[in-house]
């Protein structure tokens, strides 16, 4: 089999994104199709030379094409990828379902961010393989479609499937991205009800504040220096001075502290 260099170039390139490149005589299919793992996405690159009707797959450890067989062979070992990729994609739906469940539930570990960090940068690279592959694969369809023996409804069944493997990366990364906005949400009115809480305690504490300040001076003529009852009387004005400012608080306030008041 005689391939241009650059295309075999090409072919031998692990980092190739998918591609579909016409030859003279010849086609070559390059895909990039991700593996889920334990714990990772690995990402594998599938090389195809189609002459003929009989296909060559790349082997990247002998590093030289080996022959797969006829185009149905193709179609086999990629179907069985796609597959196992639409049980992955299912999998990390159902596990996407669960986060959201303990968000809605207020049932959150620490842990949410990373779980969420790392779903997100899954199904991103998913959509992402998929998405170009789907185009290339559609390039291989058309182009081989004109041929005799070419079972067409098998490969569209498999392109349909990369499809809906692209799809449902999308639809997983957009759900991810309303569980971050609604922990975003969470996270702010939580933040909030803190801020408020800090605001009231810092009003109270004002007026105790003013009066330590005033009688903690080092000034003569202060009052109740000398009186046996200047303690208390401090204290009576201290409480006096809270009244006056707690009340018009409490009053303007009321709305935000029914807002801020624990659901049962």
């Amino acid at each position: 089999m005689n391939i241009e260099a650059l295309h075999l170039e090409d072919i031998e390139n692990p980092e190739h994104p998918s591609d579909f490149i016409p030859g003279e005589g010849y086609t070559v299919l390059i895909l990039r199709l991700p593996e889920v793992q334990r714990d990772c996405v690995k990402v594998d690159s599938f090389a195809f030379v189609v002459e003929e009707g009989v296909c060559y797959f790349y082997d990247r450890e002998r590093q030289k094409l080996e022959k797969l067989g006829s185009l149905t062979d193709m179609n086999r070992l990629l179907d069985n990828l796609t597959e196992k990729l639409i049980k992955d994609i299912q999998k990390y739906h159902y596990e996407i379902e669960q986060l959201e469940e303990s968000l809605y539930e207020n049932r959150l570990s620490g842990m949410f961010m990373q779980q969420w960090l790392s779903y997100k940068k899954d199904v991103s690279l998913i959509h992402r393989l998929l998405f170009h592959a789907a185009i290339s694969f559609d390039l291989f369809i058309t182009h081989h479609k004109k041929y005799e023996h070419f079972e067409e409804l098998a490969y569209a069944d498999l392109y349909e499937h990369m499809v809906r493997i692209r799809d449902l990366a999308k639809a997983a990364m957009d759900k991810l991205d309303n569980l971050y906005d609604f922990y975003r949400a969470k996270v702010d009115e939580k933040m909030n009800r803190n801020v408020y809480y800090l605001t009231i305690l810092s009003g109270i504490f004002l007026p105790l504040t003013l009066m330590t300040g005033f009688f903690g001076m080092n000034t003569g003529g202060l009052p109740w220096t000398d009186d046996p009852d200047g303690t208390v009387k401090v204290i009576l004005v201290s409480l006096l001075l809270e009244l006056l400012f707690l009340i018009p608080f409490i009053l303007q306030n009321m709305q935000k502290i029914k807002k801020f008041r624990p659901k049962r």
